[in-house]
């Protein structure tokens, strides 16, 4: 089955389940967005380490617990 045949497939079958317009509202809640994904990442975590990553990682846990 081609990507064509599954994105077909998988519209019909939204189509059929949520109806024509419902099937729509869903595919428009997703998009590509805008920006540079890699140098924006790599500015918001200049300053994480795996030192501070695990600080915050055992924070999270005890707050959990």
């Amino acid at each position: 089955m081609t990507l064509a045949e599954i994105n077909r497939q998988a519209f019909s079958t939204l189509v059929e389940s949520l109806g024509y317009v419902n099937a729509v509202r869903f595919f428009k809640q997703f998009d590509m967005g805008t920006g540079d994904y890699t140098r924006d990442r790599q500015q918001w975590l200049e300053d994480v380490t795996l030192d501070s990553l695990w600080v915050e990682i055992q924070q999270c846990q005890q707050d959990a617990s």
